[in-house]
């Protein structure tokens, strides 16, 4: 045990004293990178809110993959369902959900600058999915729907309230100049339209949903229910800004049973992820790499790669989307953990400045550490001193002040310094051998 002593005793630098002489400078850096945590707020919270749709619907669908998704960074993904996008909009809009998928033009575009609401891009088309039976069309000339002013005698369910198919017929209903109020029209929730639409209650049936919907798969391959071809759709694109002609491929539902049979035209619009503006960055950078993994590849309207997009969004862009979709995955997330990487990724420029106010402020460490180091010896040359003038003064004391300088020699004998001050310690002890040869 002696020897690690010994060692720890002759070193060129004293560690303690070190530390004790950093210690102020220290703890303002602790003091400022506790500040910067709690005003950064660099760790997201554990839970977050995503706004859906009805049951077995594309967004529902969509919601459990962004639960999973997420789900392996420890952030659990409450789905919130609803009617659909206006209802999606208005839970945002009143904070009773962090995110949400909402369709295009579902909101007031001339206020939705300043509605607090930021979008993480376009995730995928929503085709407008008009089925109808084939033995209620019996009566249309060709047997088959070609347009819309043929639904005037059907018996058609245009969507439930609040979601966003009610809203976008109508627009397309009073565009061919027909009286919404003088059709056979209900809004059911999709289950129950089905239902009755499979129990020949209804003859029409209207979706605003992505391909993923499991109701519009089931219809797809239901006999006797067919898909009404929009002949007119590159028409319908230009009177309504927010609908884009897309184009069914033959057999892309089933290739074996070659479904559709063929080419179907259909309008369609975007379906955007808004969040709301206070949601934490962290979160928006999430769900924006998995919109990229979950919407990227190519499907039954899109080329690999044309989603998520920014372009052409009725909100502002959240930064942390497009740096999501520019940029990829943050390369510290590529090697740590989530909330490591995370958390310097959003310090790092707080660092810097701390950094930068400490570098001026660490200058004063060194000369402090060496008044620490030299004050073990000099503060014992006040005591000499006294000694040596007292021995002036009053002579006859020498027995006294010999017996003095010997403790005094003792106790600087136990001094330990580090070896670079060595010499002022060796030195010290002689002017007390030198005093003490005036004493004798």
């Amino acid at each position: 045990m002696k020897r690690p002593t010994r060692i720890l005793r002759h070193t060129l630098l004293s560690l303690r004293e070190l530390l004790i002489s950093a210690g102020p400078v220290a703890l303002l850096a602790v003091g400022l990178l506790v500040a910067a945590y709690l005003w950064l707020d660099p760790n997201p919270p554990k839970t977050v809110t995503l706004a859906t749709g009805p049951a077995q619907s594309a967004y529902d669908e969509f919601g459990r993959r962004y639960q999973k998704a997420l789900k392996r960074y420890g952030i659990e993904v409450v789905l919130v369902p609803s009617e659909g996008s206006p209802a999606n909009l208005r839970l945002l809009r009143a904070g009773k959900a962090d995110l949400g998928f909402v369709q295009g033009g579902s909101g007031d575009v001339a206020a939705n600058e300043d509605s607090g609401i930021v979008s993480l891009g376009s995730l995928f088309v929503e085709p407008l999915w008009l089925f109808y039976r084939q033995d209620a069309a019996r009566t249309v000339p060709g047997g088959a729907l070609a347009s819309l002013t043929q639904l005037q005698d059907l018996r058609i369910n245009i969507g439930a309230r609040g979601s966003g198919a009610p809203g976008l017929m109508r627009r397309l209903i009073e565009a061919n100049k027909l009286d919404l109020a003088k059709m056979k029209v209900s809004r059911l929730d999709q289950t129950a339209a089905t239902v009755a639409f499979l129990n020949g209650e209804l003859d029409a049936i209207v979706f605003a949903s992505a391909p993923e919907s499991l109701m519009v798969q089931m219809l797809l391959q239901t006999p006797g229910v067919k898909l009404m071809d929009f002949s007119q759709s590159e028409a319908y694109s230009r009177r309504f800004p927010f609908l884009t002609p897309v184009l069914l491929p033959r057999g892309v539902a089933d290739l074996s049973g070659d479904l559709p049979p063929q080419d179907v035209r259909l309008v369609a619009t975007t379906t955007n992820l808004l969040a709301r503006e206070g949601t934490h960055p962290a979160l928006l950078q999430l769900f924006a790499q998995a919109a990229r993994d979950l919407h990227g590849p190519a499907g039954w309207f899109n080329r690999a790669g044309s989603f998520p997009n920014v372009e052409h969004s009725e909100y502002p862009v959240s930064r942390e989307a497009e740096r999501a979709y520019r940029s990829g995955q943050p390369f510290l997330q590529r090697w740590l953990p989530f909330w490591l990487a995370n958390l310097v990724e959003r310090m790092w420029l707080a660092l810097g400045i701390i950094l930068a106010v400490l570098l001026p402020l660490s200058r004063i460490v060194p000369p402090l550490y060496q008044f620490r180091i030299r004050s073990r010896v000099f503060r014992w040359y006040g005591q000499l001193r006294d000694i040596e003038q007292r021995l002036q003064a009053q002579p006859e004391e020498r027995v006294e002040l010999a017996r003095e300088l010997d403790q005094l020699d003792e106790r600087v004998g136990r001094i330990s310094v580090p070896l670079a001050y060595a010499d002022e310690l060796y030195a010290l002890r002689n002017n007390i051998d030198a005093v003490r040869r005036k004493v004798t």
